[in-house]
């Protein structure tokens, strides 16, 4: 059995993506509340605005009726479906004693979500994450957003310097975590990421043995659609159990 390398977090982060979509539909209130009685210890969803400035949670950006699909961002809140949960909506269903993985589908976003997250009080503020593949539209918010977890999300291979140069540039920045698809982390490069003093999160891991292979390298936090064999393998791995 592999030895587990440190995590920079004790324990790692156990986010369900899109909620438990696995078992309810995503990004809905019932995926979110089904998550954290089922014990998982983070939220993930995406993020777009709405016509009128509306931070909402969807994955997809549009509404589809019939054939016809319409963005988000034409549409005022009223006129989304129910399914539908502003910011707003989320924080008065699922409160606020979790970590939240914010995927900002839009600079757009970043106003709204800033807004309805630091309303809820600097604690909160500390638990979110927000996520951008952009990693020059990260440092040019970092000044503003100095009380927010930043996390640049990319691929290895869309990396256009070493593995290590990015790292370092992370650091240089004030960017706080690296997220990755499973298949792009190893033990080397957790280690390597925890170095420059940047976390190294995990996205995608729908399976016990991906599970454990990536909380055994040492990563800080995991993303799953299956919540429950997510706490399944932390209670084995960190000894974080689930409800």
């Amino acid at each position: 059995m592999q030895q587990r390398l440190p995590s920079q977090l004790d324990p790692p982060i156990a986010f369900a993506h899109r909620g438990a979509r696995a078992h309810a539909p995503e990004n809905t209130i019932e995926a979110f509340t089904l998550a954290r009685r089922l014990g998982a210890t983070g939220l993930e969803s995406d993020v777009w605005v709405t016509a009128d400035g509306v931070a909402v949670l969807d994955h997809d950006g549009v509404v589809r009726r019939g054939v016809r699909k319409t963005p988000i961002a034409r549409i005022e809140r009223a006129a989304l479906p129910e399914h539908i949960p502003s910011l707003a909506d989320f924080y008065a269903a699922c409160g606020t004693d979790f970590e939240l993985s914010l995927d900002i589908k839009t600079p757009d976003a970043y106003g709204p979500v800033v807004d309805s997250v630091r309303e809820h009080g600097p604690s909160v503020v500390a638990r979110t994450w927000l996520c951008d593949p952009d990693l020059e539209r990260l440092v040019e918010r970092r000044n503003d957003l100095d009380d927010f977890r930043l996390v640049h999300s990319t691929r290895l291979a869309k990396l256009t310097v070493s593995a290590e140069r990015h790292a370092a540039q992370l650091a240089e920045a004030g960017i706080d975590v690296m997220n990755m698809h499973h298949t792009d982390w190893n033990g080397g490069l957790v280690v390597l990421f925890h170095r420059f003093g940047v976390l190294a999160f995990s996205w995608d891991l729908q399976f016990d043995h991906q599970l454990e292979g990536a909380l055994r390298m040492g990563v800080d936090a995991v993303y799953s659609d299956h919540t429950d064999t997510m706490m399944d393998v932390m209670a084995r791995e960190v000894g974080v159990a689930g409800t």
